[in-house]
């Protein structure tokens, strides 16, 4: 049984429930299961909070209308009962520990992106061993300095939500499957029948964002699955419509918190 009590909506379709590791008097409990490309565990929550780490591939979380991308340098934390979704942009192993809440100091009431070091990394798999391979008191010992470990870092989230308005939601949509088009809003209106103006309007009443910024953000969140496929970011910054590595790199600081060499580099320990 999950930690909720509940099988997720991807379980209960597709077969047995992933290997838990929770012995009895433990504080944490660690699941693993493979995550296929584009595969999605339907919205749920927990009883416990979650730290959801992805040793290998890329995770992207939704919660409090937010989309996390995870690459092996960091993890999300979910406290008890918040519901989201969590899948996979590329093939991966999730990884997810559950903290009991009445045994957890930590308090923190949104998720929060965490990086994960060389240590945390290592004591995660540690404390996944099977129950007979790990005695109480070392399991112990593993679950204290893991806590001490747990350090949230100042990231912003990147979010294109789709506007409402048919005409701006078809240039959208046009958008997301190639993020490099170029056109201005006039452009866009002789192809979908608006003005320039109108459509301005639209997409600050449907996304809170002008065109501009909302492009931006389209762009940074089709960037990130490839930065953590390993894409070089000369590449990526081609592939979602910018002149330059440096003006990528400038964007991206400027929408995450900080640059992609930092948020993506193995062992960093200020990845965010």
């Amino acid at each position: 049984m999950s930690p909720n009590g509940q099988q997720s909506a991807r379980q209960a379709d597709r077969g047995p429930l992933p290997h838990v590791i929770s012995p009895p008097g433990a504080a944490v409990a660690v699941a693993s299961f493979a995550l296929d490309d584009g595969e999605w565990f339907a919205s749920h929550e927990h009883a416990a909070h979650q730290l959801a780490w992805a040793p290998h591939g890329v995770l992207a979380v939704r919660a409090s209308g937010r989309t996390w991308v995870l690459p092996s340098t960091v993890a999300l934390w979910i406290p008890a009962g918040v519901p989201h979704s969590t899948g996979a942009t590329s093939s991966a192993l999730l990884r997810s520990l559950y903290f009991w809440p009445e045994r957890c100091p930590l308090a923190w009431e949104e998720p929060q992106v965490v990086p994960v070091s060389g240590l945390l990394r290592e004591l995660i798999n540690y404390l996944a061993q099977d129950t007979d391979a790990l005695a109480a008191e070392p399991r112990q010992r593993a679950e204290d300095v893991v806590l001490d470990l747990l350090r949230p870092v100042s990231v912003t989230t990147v979010r294109a939500p789709l506007p409402a308005d048919p005409r701006a939601r078809r240039i959208a949509e046009a958008l997301r499957a190639d993020p490099s088009d170029g056109r201005t809003l006039a452009e866009w209106g002789a192809v979908v029948g608006a003005s320039a103006r109108t459509l301005a309007r639209a997409f600050v009443a449907g996304t809170g964002m002008p065109y501009g910024q909302w492009r931006t953000q389209l762009r940074l969140q089709a960037a990130m699955p490839m930065l953590a496929a390993g894409a070089t970011v000369s590449a990526v910054a081609r592939r979602v419509g910018y002149g330059s590595p440096s003006a990528f790199v400038a964007a991206f600081r400027r929408g995450v918190g900080v640059p992609p060499g930092t948020y993506f580099a193995p062992g960093n320990p200020r990845q965010g």
